[in-house]
């Protein structure tokens, strides 16, 4: 797809390395790459263990990072939009981003953004069945938090010649409204604390801030919240755009093994949906698989009627399934004029929906992208 005006962005992660904060709850040295190293079949034809084919590396070392990077442009991925998160008055899991990506950004031509995932931080790495959801850090923030979480974001993040804009306005992604209303007091209050945000973009130098709302309609951890009228919702804060991460925060996966083809039929129809529905336009999301079994003790018995991450399976999540997907969603974008396109994810491996590469499907995933896409020239 020479010349290309969509912009291809693949939400990223940031649990595959050491934080002090991993460190308190889990022990010296944790990262996420433990549920996955510990990953077991649970049952015939489950496609366990997820085996990263570069190894479990350090992505907040800079040289790591620097080859993921070269690896997603050159293989058509314009951008990652960092998962990012703010508990207790600092972020969390911000070192892949600091120390690693924002450094490299101008050598691979990469572009970033931020998706502040405020959800509640549960017990879920990993969950053990018959336990509750135990709180470790609350996504809510009152007035006062918001505008410190945001103020470091603008001067952090927006400053940097890598962050994504959007008609000139760096682009931030919002994943809980419920979490937001919340915190901030009800929606008049949330209102009130966006349209701040929106002017101290202003005052910083930006034409103003693009504000994307994550929809969904289903939960999927259990901390996640469903807004009772997203649509109103959505109008009444001002977003500018909204999107999805996953495709299971909308469709079912209604057998153990759900086909890839079933649920990519109901995602394409989706699309659709979503656009009518919404007044702000809905960029569509493509999604690489989903198995969240690695983040459930291995020696539990798995019973998707628990609730996640015991949940049902996409299956039949091959490079080839992907590359159809690409497809639909090509045709869409285009006929639509849509910017941006999501992909969930780069490297969501407890939740079995990743481009890195692996030993089993190797850089297919990502050569489908070359091969739909194109990639953008870069120096």
């Amino acid at each position: 797809m020479s010349g290309r005006a969509v912009t291809i962005a693949a939400y990223y992660f940031p649990n595959y390395h050491v934080d002090p904060r991993n460190e308190g709850w889990h022990g010296e040295g944790w990262t996420e790459w433990e549920l996955v190293k510990r990953a077991t079949p649970r049952f015939a034809g489950h496609e366990q263990p997820r085996v990263p084919l570069d190894g479990f590396q350090d992505e907040a070392d800079p040289a790591v990072m620097s080859g993921k990077m070269a690896m997603a442009a050159g293989h058509g991925v314009d951008a990652f939009i960092f998962d990012w998160y703010w508990y207790g008055g600092r972020p969390y899991l911000e070192r892949p981003l600091e120390t690693a990506f924002m450094p490299n950004a101008a050598a691979h031509d990469m572009k970033f953004a931020v998706m502040w995932a405020n959800h509640h931080w549960t017990n879920i790495h990993p969950w053990k069945s018959a336990t509750p959801a135990t709180l470790l850090e609350s996504g809510s923030v009152d007035g006062d938090q918001f505008e410190a979480a945001t103020d470091y974001l603008l001067e952090r993040y927006c400053s940097h010649p890598g962050y994504l804009c959007l008609d000139g306005r760096p682009y931030l992604s919002i994943y809980d409204l419920p979490t937001l209303v919340d915190g901030l007091g009800g929606v008049d209050g949330a209102r009130v604390a966006l349209d701040g945000l929106r002017q101290r973009a202003v005052r910083a130098g930006y034409r103003g801030i693009h504000l994307n709302a994550i929809t969904r309609e289903r939960p999927v951890l259990p901390q996640d919240g469903v807004a009772a009228d997203e649509v109103t919702l959505v109008r009444r804060l001002g977003f500018d755009s909204v999107t999805s991460y996953v495709w299971v925060h909308h469709h079912a996966l209604p057998t153990l093994l759900t086909p890839y083809a079933d649920v990519l039929a109901e995602a394409e129809k989706g699309w659709e949906t979503f656009t009518a529905r919404h007044d702000v336009p809905y960029f569509p999301n493509v999604t690489v698989g989903w198995d969240s079994s690695p983040r459930t003790v291995q020696s539990d018995r798995f019973n998707p009627g628990l609730g996640y991450p015991h949940t049902n399976i996409i299956a039949d999540a091959t490079p080839e399934q992907f590359g159809r997907a690409l497809e639909k969603v090509r045709t869409f974008v285009e006929r639509t004029n849509t910017p941006l396109v999501t992909i969930n994810a780069w490297n969501e491996w407890t939740e079995g929906t990743y481009l890195e590469p692996d030993t089993v499907h190797r850089y297919g995933h990502l050569e489908q992208i070359r091969r739909v896409f194109g990639t953008r020239p870069r120096p």
